[in-house]
């Protein structure tokens, strides 16, 4: 019996030690948990955040623009007839807030003009040729020399010009000028 009885003691400290490691995995498995809670709860946390960048960003690119058309200065010039030697073309605005004064385009402010002329030309003498000048007030902007009958002309091109500018579209020879278009379109004002 007294075998048993020191068998017992070490059957209770077996057991005691047993309960102890059952004690030690379930604090283990209790910290794993809230181990694993955090990190759901932090990985929550960051969708929730990049849904909310996104949607901020989304409403700020679909939000609907003002309309292009309060902002860009343009005109349109629609013209047909007769050109004199020497003599500007009468211009006149089809379409746009640019102005025309006296048949010349008053530029409304310093920049990038995108600039377009389309037109077909007859001369009216044999063997003349005209020479074509779109001019600013102090330069000349663009020049071409027709040369035959039945001649198509077509000029686009951006240029640099400055406020109180005038543009003005100059003949050399007597021709006849049909279909001509002419427009000026602000592509960048310069606010400096």
């Amino acid at each position: 019996m007294e075998g048993q009885a020191d068998a017992e003691p070490g059957a209770g400290q077996q057991l005691q030690h047993q309960r102890q490691r059952a004690e030690d995995e379930q604090r283990l498995w209790q910290g794993g948990q809230v181990r694993n809670t955090l990190h759901l709860i932090s990985a929550v946390a960051q969708w929730i955040l990049l849904l909310a960048c996104l949607i901020y960003l989304g409403v700020h690119f679909l939000r609907p623009s003002k309309p292009q058309s309060d902002k860009v200065l343009w005109t349109y010039i629609r013209y047909s007839g007769r050109s004199s030697r020497g003599a500007a073309v009468n211009l006149s605005a089809e379409s746009g807030p640019i102005r025309i004064r006296n048949g010349s385009i008053l530029v409304p402010c310093d920049g990038l003009y995108l600039v377009s002329l389309n037109s077909s030309i007859d001369l009216e003498e044999e063997g003349d040729c005209l020479n074509l000048t779109l001019q600013g007030t102090s330069s000349v902007l663009w020049e071409q020399i027709v040369q035959s009958n039945n001649s198509r002309v077509n000029f686009t091109s951006v240029l640099y010009l400055f406020e109180q500018d005038s543009v003005t579209l100059w003949t050399s020879a007597n021709a006849i000028i049909a279909d001509l278009s002419l427009s000026l379109v602000l592509v960048a004002e310069n606010k400096y």
